[in-house]
Formats: structure tokens, C-alpha cells, sequence
């Protein structure tokens, strides 16, 4: 439509021009009349031609706004994957620093392995890790992270293995009061906390104080921390008291671990 009116435009434009450019004739009523009727047309057309292209402008802009958003909205996305990768390997890196100090100040060797499932189960607190039997790992052999221990292994395959968590019932852990050395065993109860148990009524304990192993059990090293002790009740009918720890591993966070191996 509006290439019609466009054309009929020029058209009477064109005649009109023609028109008035004779200078031999002096200017008639009909050219005045041609005039008048065609002005009005031509400001229409005007305003019709400059809207349409202001739209056409608004349309083209708006679309390349929106192609502009779509690649920022891109690079954004690339530029925060890039930084949660780079402080993913900064933390991995810091965790690693950690075990190489730990291991640099213990004559033993480790095998260090990632953590690739937990066993979803209340009943039982074990995790999978990505090494086994290929990488000389043996059912028994104690799990540890810097912080300290973290379990033993139950089982054991060609790649990959279960380690029973100290956490769990079924758990136990010759150790004694790193001050004091009250001699007692770690138990597991299925809590985020364990049970310092076999410490006599007489002995003195204390909240605060660190928990070892004893490496009389055969399995653990000796010297390498459990928890500290959170609470301490003492019952006179009893023998033994109850005593609650905070195990040093947060095993909620936990991601690698290094696997103990006698260097004999």
C-alpha cells in the first residue's frame, strides 16, 4: 500500500514539476488546484515514509539489542563457569597442600583417592572410593584425611572400595586423652558425634581435650586425631563414664582421603 501511494506521489509531483517549469505560461488556476490537492498528499506521504522508517529503525535496533543480550547473556554464563572451575581447583589445590604436608611428615606410604558415593542408608555410615586391589589396597586398611581419621576398609574390589566411617555403629578405635592418656575406644553411633567409651569414673577428662589413637588395635597409626571431647557425665552406679566427641573430619564435606599403606 504504501509503495502505491509512493508512486502515485511522484507521479503528481512529476506533472506538477512539469508543470511549473514552463515559464512560458504563466501559473493557472488548474496547476494552483493541482497544487492544493497534491500537498496535503505529500505531507501524508512524508509522515507515513519517516514513521515507517522510524519503525524500521526501532525494529532493526531492537533486534540487535536483543542478539547483543543473547551473546552477553553467553559470555556471562562462560565467564562464571570458568570462575566456579577456577575456585574448584583452588580449594582441590588447598585440600591437596594439606595431604602432601601430612604425608610429608609421616615415614608411610598413602594412596590418595577420591570419595564417589555415600551410602544413603541411616542404618550405616560407609562411602565408596576410586581406588582398590589394582592401586595395592587391602580390606582393613585405615582411611585418613589431614585432619584425621576417617575409617577402615571393609571392602575391596579391583577399582574401587567401601570404607566403614568411624561415625558408624559398627566402628571401633583404640584411642586415649592426648594430655591425660586415658586409655578408652572410639565408638561409632551412627551421629554425627562418636562415644569415648572404657574410660573409668576415677580417671579425669575433660571437655576440650583432644582424642588419639593408640595404634594398639593393629589398624590405625598412632598419634593421628579423632575429636575432642564435648561432653564428660560421670554416674556413680556406673564403672565407666559417658563421654560424647566431635570427630576433627567433617564428613559431611568430605571429598578425597588418603589410604594407608605399611611401607613393610
Amino acid at each position: 500500500m504504501i509503495i502505491i501511494g509512493v508512486g502515485v506521489f511522484i507521479a503528481v509531483t512529476f506533472t506538477v514539476i512539469t508543470m511549473t517549469s514552463r515559464q512560458s505560461l504563466p501559473v493557472s488556476g488548474l496547476e494552483r488546484l493541482a497544487i492544493s490537492i497534491t500537498s496535503p498528499f505529500q505531507f501524508m506521504v512524508t509522515r507515513t515514509i519517516g514513521y515507517t522508517e522510524s519503525v524500521w529503525r526501532t525494529y532493526f535496533a531492537a533486534v540487535l539489542a536483543v542478539e547483543e543480550n543473547r551473546e552477553l547473556r553467553h559470555e556471562l554464563a562462560r565467564a562464571v563457569e570458568i570462575q566456579n572451575r577456577y575456585e574448584e581447583l583452588e580449594l582441590e589445590n588447598a585440600r591437596l597442600k594439606k595431604f602432601v604436608n601430612f604425608t610429608g611428615s609421616v615415614p608411610a606410604t598413602y594412596v590418595a583417592a577420591q570419595v564417589i558415593a555415600r551410602d544413603p542408608s541411616p542404618w550405616f555410615k560407609t562411602i565408596m572410593i576410586d581406588k582398590g586391589e589394582s592401586d595395592g589396597l587391602e580390606k582393613g586398611s585405615p582411611v585418613l584425611v589431614s585432619e584425621g581419621i576417617v575409617g577402615q576398609i571393609i571392602k575391596v574390589s579391583r577399582t574401587y572400595s567401601r570404607v566403614l566411617l568411624i561415625t558408624d555403629r559398627n566402628s571401633a578405635v583404640d584411642a586415649l586423652v592426648q594430655n591425660s592418656r586415658v586409655r578408652g575406644m572410639v565408638k561409632g553411633n551412627n551421629e554425627d558425634t562418636c562415644s569415648f567409651v572404657y574410660a573409668l569414673r576415677k580417671d579425669e577428662v575433660k571437655p576440650g581435650e583432644m582424642i588419639v589413637s593408640s595404634g594398639l588395635d593393629q589398624v590405625f597409626p598412632k598419634g593421628l586425631k579423632i575429636g575432642k571431647i564435648l561432653d564428660v557425665k560421670k554416674v556413680h552406679s556406673q564403672l565407666f563414664q559417658d563421654i560424647v566427641i566431635e570427630t576433627s573430619v567433617d564428613f559431611d564435606k568430605l571429598e578425597e582421603v588418603l589410604v594407608y599403606k605399611d611401607g613393610s
